[in-house]
């Protein structure tokens, strides 16, 4: 989890908890999505609206945006994972890009940083350009 400073705190769960889920032992992170993925997430956004856009009491810092595309560079750097927008998306794009119904989870589909920047595929398109240009 990416702290607003940019801090990166580890989660409970190893990545390899997430190789198979079957034990009920693993870091569920993205419903229906679990098994063979990791999940990097940014305390952000409480309390934040879609739609009129509010990015809450704690929105979104450009640092911590920063840091998170800098950790998934990292993971997938080691763990060759290719970017690509089925590989390496947000809670907004997965049910879109992977076809898996999802409970309304629309982050990351608004950027308090970058407001011109608005939609789950814009926003996906957006972290993916920066992941790619730090590889």
């Amino acid at each position: 989890m990416v702290e607003g400073d940019g801090n990166v705190v580890r989660g409970d769960h190893t990545i390899a908890d997430n190789v198979s889920t079957v034990n009920d032992d693993y870091a569920a992170h993205t419903l229906r999505a679990n098994t063979g993925s990791i999940g990097v997430s940014m305390a952000c956004m409480a309390g934040a609206v879609e739609s009129p856009f509010n990015a809450g009491k704690f929105p979104m810092t450009e640092t911590q945006w920063n840091r998170a595309i800098e950790v998934i560079a990292h993971l997938a750097d080691f763990y060759h994972i290719p970017v690509t927008d089925k590989t390496i998306l947000s809670h907004a794009e997965v049910q879109t890009n992977l076809g898996i119904q999802q409970r309304g989870k629309w982050d990351v589909a608004r950027l308090p940083l970058d407001p011109k920047t608005v939609g789950a595929k814009a926003c996906g398109n957006k972290m993916r350009e920066r992941v790619k240009e730090l590889l």
